[in-house]
């Protein structure tokens, strides 16, 4: 299993890297990515150290173990030049807090986030079919998201990223280890956003081409 959306205590996850880690790992995950709450204020901490541990625990537990960055509430035309920061300071993941109608997140989040050419438009709400082709376009994947709150809209979500050939992902946007992926909670979540069961494998294929590109 592929998650690559989840959160530490480096920002508001429970868990430090190496609890997370090692039990995203026993329950049969083989690839996480560790996506902690970014913005100007703290990339310059949390990167740096998101990295050592990640090498670390890739190492030692045999599993891939990728840094990475949340967007979150960035000013949207600042998601570009945070995105560059990001990967500057070697977060191989970058995610963009979307516009999920959990929040009131800033207006044209998605827009920017999808146009800035980022890995993963997380929980985005109201997708547009606009926002939906550009993601499409520049390879952007749409999350499906476990995630309590930020799901509701996972099956319009879902309908217009098919519908404008976006590629979907599903992440949980882990807080603590009961988020973490299981078969029932796959199952679940795909019911619930009108996706056949069999999709799941679409979606692990896509989130192995951004790993892909990240090893490469």
């Amino acid at each position: 299993m592929i998650d690559l959306h989840t959160h530490t205590f480096f920002s508001d996850g429970v868990l430090c890297p190496s609890e997370l880690v090692y039990r995203a790992k026993y329950k049969g995950y083989t690839v996480i990515a560790l996506t902690d709450h970014i913005d100007y204020s703290n990339m310059e901490i949390v990167i740096p150290s998101i990295i050592k541990v990640a090498k670390m625990l890739t190492e030692n537990y045999g599993i891939l173990v990728l840094p990475g960055a949340e967007l979150t509430y960035i000013p949207p035309k600042l998601i570009k030049d945070a995105a560059d920061k990001c990967r500057k300071l070697g977060a191989e993941i970058i995610v963009v807090h979307g516009e999920t109608v959990a929040e009131t997140v800033p207006p044209k989040t998605n827009m920017c986030a999808v146009e800035a050419g980022v890995d993963v438009l997380a929980h985005p709400g109201h997708l547009s079919e606009e926002e939906a082709g550009i993601a499409a376009e520049n390879n952007v994947k749409i999350e499906i998201t476990s995630r309590r709150g930020h799901k509701a809209t996972n099956k319009e979500v879902a309908e217009i990223a098919l519908k404008k050939k976006a590629k979907l992902v599903l992440n949980t946007d882990s807080h603590d280890p009961d988020n973490l992926l299981t078969k029932e909670l796959i199952e679940q979540v795909l019911s619930d956003a009108g996706l056949p069961a069999n999709y799941y494998d679409i979606m692990q294929k896509n989130s192995a081409e951004i790993v892909r590109s990240k090893r490469i």
